[in-house]
């Protein structure tokens, strides 16, 4: 295969990373990397929120995000969020969004990690099989983007953009204006899908 052009490359890294600071706290590499990107001012709202959490991470340290981490996205009981579509599509954890995910999984020949504790409908597992279907130009990635993020990423991004942490907030409305983006690119496109992927 040749090589993903920019925009897709980018589509792709943007995904991963979304998934690993919603899955754990940054390292102090991963702040200063944040911290000293290089932000095109395109007057996008994408751009301003890059340069917001750009700001944010050159102002917050390791141990304090871990804290915040904990409270925002995992909790004793469960975080100020929790991130699982069956929550919020259903309501519960583990509910029919997450066995209608399973069954496209399934489909797609996307099997749980071994080392994962987490239900497969976490926000970030999704963000990272988005990722996956970019870089294999799978014709899958509108469809499964449409039926299990769409109706719901953005509420939980929303949620998260309102908590009391610069540094998650910033995130959250990073993740909210990106995932907007997304279902601008990607609505027209799964509509003309051939194979529809399973809704709960």
């Amino acid at each position: 295969m040749t090589e993903l052009d920019d925009s897709h490359a980018l589509r792709a890294d943007i995904y991963r990373l979304l998934a690993r600071l919603l899955l754990e706290a940054p390292d102090r590499e991963l702040l200063d990397w944040l911290a000293g990107l290089e932000i095109e001012d395109d007057g996008s709202p994408l751009a301003e929120c890059w340069r917001a959490l750009a700001d944010a991470s050159a102002n917050s340290s390791p141990d304090v995000l871990a804290r915040a981490h904990f409270r925002h996205l995992v909790g004793v009981v469960q975080g100020d969020v929790t991130p699982y579509a069956s929550w919020y599509r259903n309501g519960e954890l583990m509910e029919e969004a997450l066995v209608a995910l399973r069954r496209d999984l399934r489909r797609l020949g996307v099997e749980r990690a071994e080392h994962s504790r987490d239900p497969e409908d976490h926000l970030a597992a999704l963000c990272e099989v988005m990722a996956m279907l970019i870089e294999t130009r799978s014709p899958s990635e509108a469809g499964f983007f449409m039926a299990h993020l769409a109706p719901w990423a953005f509420r939980c991004l929303e949620d998260l953009a309102a908590v009391e942490t610069p540094f998650y907030s910033r995130l959250g409305q990073l993740g909210r204006a990106f995932i907007d983006m997304e279902h601008d690119r990607l609505e027209s496109e799964a509509s003309h899908q051939p194979v529809r992927l399973v809704e709960p």
